[in-house]
């Protein structure tokens, strides 16, 4: 037996903190979350505006922080999965968009129920790409 612990050990060790950032930064981005639908809870029925308000500011952020930390300034090898992965990752539902799109699909409110799927694809694309813009002109 030599004692080294082998290089299986290794990446398992060197990884630590990373899966510690990403469940740190999960936390705090799903208590966020929830603070954000207990004080506008979904109606019935109705648009999710909620859990729609909370998956387009998220993908604003990481259109944001994807051109901090890669093209603005180098950051901590932590700070992207905690920020990314983590806090925006678990403040972003779209586990939840599919349930309530689901639970829209009743007689009466198909169309919200499609204005939603839609209406959420489009805009989280669109805050992406106009995150990631309006933080390139602030930092020129």
């Amino acid at each position: 037996m030599s004692g080294d612990p082998g290089a299986g050990t290794t990446t398992r060790r060197s990884q630590l903190p990373v899966v510690a950032a990403v469940a740190a930064g999960g936390g705090l981005g799903a208590l966020a979350r929830y603070a954000l639908i207990h004080v506008w809870p979904a109606t019935p029925g109705h648009f999710p505006w909620a859990t729609f308000v909370t998956n387009v500011l998220g993908c604003l952020l990481i259109g944001v922080l994807m051109v901090l930390i890669t093209e603005v300034r180098v950051a901590h090898r932590l700070v992207r999965p905690f920020l990314g992965v983590g806090v925006l990752g678990g403040f972003t539902t779209f586990s939840t968009y599919t349930v309530e799109f689901h639970g829209l699909l009743t007689p009466g409110s198909v169309g919200v129920a499609f204005a939603y799927l839609g209406g959420t694809l489009v805009a989280a694309m669109l805050a992406v790409l106009a995150g990631a813009a309006l933080t390139r002109r602030l930092a020129r």
